[in-house]
């Protein structure tokens, strides 16, 4: 399902990006040709009135002189003095759009006839070649005691046309790359914009692989339990009963582990804040694992300020919490003998908590891997106490209150959680 989002993503980020290029090149593109063809036939009207103004001037007409104004084939000039036509030009380049421009212009410019001066009309003439651009054309009359002068100038604007193609086909050889490069971009961004989303559908898949299996051991042994009990004797089924009870006391510990992550990950987490002292409950704590601590041959100490310390706004319930299940796991790990300090302290902005054991340490390839959901080390494994979500669920209250928890080397072996609450939070 990730692979199909990935790519619909990727298409509709590159497909709008690109969209949105294309349009602004194709208006970028009208109006520089546009721009371009105005400048071209603003030439051509000011070639025209030079050339005409020139004409007029003339008393003898000169193919020579005709021939500069031709400008090297850059025009085609025909002049009809009172009906007849000069033969000067011999280029056939222009001769078959003479009658054409002639007929296009008398149908859609007419001059404007005056008793003596020269008037003229410049436009553009549409190419009877299909595919071909339309030519500039200029249509002019001279009224002359003499007579009447009539002159049809074309010029076929090849350069603006070359100019116009490769500019074009620029555009599209970089709006070719440009898309090329917003799907590449596209394809790598999605990725890793969907990157989280897909670790998450892998940490859901494998909490539920791993909540099913734990949940599966406990069930399997009350439900034996249940087919031993049929066949058992009246003594046997207390201790059968026994059995039941402590798995379905395991099911439970492991169901309220799980819901409280659930309240974690939709933000649910009821945090009922309240100003209480943190020592007391430090000490609180401490007095109830003692007795433990007893029974397994631990030392255990406690290490509080001196002096009188800031309460703190916070729930009480939820830290006490994070407490247990940090000397929980101290006691688990420890050897018999070993020594675990609970120890607190404070500045100016934050608490610090620390549980120190001396127990076999935690590799630093698995110091990030144990804060994962169902994750336990090779020491506990096979201790069915242990889920591998009480260091998960601590992180979460710990983050519940914009605090930090990590795990430190303890000096000469061991290991050593950190926990830092902000005082003003």
């Amino acid at each position: 399902m990730i692979k199909t989002v990935h790519k619909k993503l990727t298409l509709l980020c590159a497909g709008i990006t690109a969209s949105i290029l294309i349009t602004f090149s194709l208006i970028f593109l009208f109006v520089s040709e546009s721009s371009l063809k105005k400048t071209s036939f603003l030439s051509f009207q000011s070639d025209m009135n030079t050339l005409l103004s020139n004409l007029e001037q003339q008393t003898i007409i000169t193919h020579e002189w005709l021939s500069k104004l031709e400008g090297n084939g850059k025009y085609s000039i025909r002049i009809f003095d009172n009906e007849k036509e000069l033969l000067f030009n011999k280029s056939k380049k222009y001769s078959p759009f003479t009658a054409h421009a002639w007929e296009y212009f008398k149908n859609s410019y007419p001059l404007e006839s005056s008793p003596f001066g020269t008037s003229h009309k410049e436009f553009l003439l549409p190419s009877p070649n299909q595919g071909e651009g339309p030519y500039y054309a200029s249509i002019g009359q001279s009224i002359r005691p003499q007579g009447e002068l009539r002159i049809c100038i074309l010029s076929y604007p090849e350069s603006l046309y070359l100019q116009i193609h490769r500019q074009r086909l620029l555009f599209l050889g970089i709006n070719c790359t440009a898309i090329f490069t917003l799907f590449l971009f596209s394809w790598f961004f999605t990725k890793k914009l969907l990157f989280p989303i897909q670790k998450n559908q892998e940490s859901q898949i494998q909490f539920v692989a791993s909540a099913s299996h734990e949940l599966r051991t406990p069930l399997a042994v009350i439900l034996s339990a249940v087919s031993s009990i049929r066949k058992s004797e009246a003594i046997e089924k207390e201790i059968f009963l026994n059995i039941i009870q402590s798995e379905g006391n395991r099911m439970s510990r492991l169901i309220d582990d799980m819901l409280t992550l659930a309240h974690a990950d939709s933000h649910s987490f009821s945090i009922q804040r309240k100003l209480f002292s943190m020592d007391t409950l430090v000490l609180n704590s401490f007095e109830a694992f003692e007795a433990m601590a007893k029974e397994k041959g631990l030392r255990f100490f406690v290490e509080l300020p001196n002096e009188a310390i800031p309460p703190i706004n916070g729930d009480e319930e939820r830290l006490s919490q994070v407490i247990g299940i940090l000397l929980h796991n101290a006691f688990s790990y420890t050897p018999k003998g070993g020594k675990i300090f609970l120890t607190l302290s404070y500045n100016q902005s934050n608490f610090l908590l620390s549980v120190k054991d001396n127990g076999p340490g935690i590799p630093d390839s698995e110091k990030e891997l144990i804060f994962g959901r169902f994750y336990r080390s090779e020491f506990s494994r096979n201790n069915k106490e242990h889920f591998g979500l009480g260091l998960c669920i601590a992180k979460e209250l710990v983050r519940a209150h914009y605090g930090t928890i990590q795990v430190q080397d303890t000096p000469k072996g061991g290991s050593t959680f950190l926990v830092t609450i902000p005082l003003n939070k």
